[in-house]
């Protein structure tokens, strides 16, 4: 069977960890896992772009901060929900 060594960052790995031992994994069966999807799609196995999802853009983090507070404060109604 054959060996692989991969230089990652220390954060990075402790996170990755954590998220596989949730899952029920190691990290060496995770990089299996992704390998064999990789091989089995005839690519890697998930969209690599850099585009960012337009949820997360300023403007709409701040749209959704102020509805938040509006409707912390009582101030939106089920019809200002549906209209937006």
């Amino acid at each position: 069977m054959a060996q692989i060594n991969v230089r990652i960052d220390d954060d990075l790995k402790t996170r990755a960890e954590a998220l596989f031992s949730d899952l029920g994994l190691t990290m060496s069966t995770a990089f299996t896992l992704f390998v064999r999807q990789s091989v089995r799609q005839g690519g890697i196995p998930f969209e690599i772009t850099t585009k960012t999802d337009p949820f997360w853009s300023a403007e709409n983090q701040r749209i959704l901060k102020a509805a938040i507070e509006d409707a912390n404060a009582g101030k939106l109604t089920i019809h200002d929900l549906i209209e937006e």
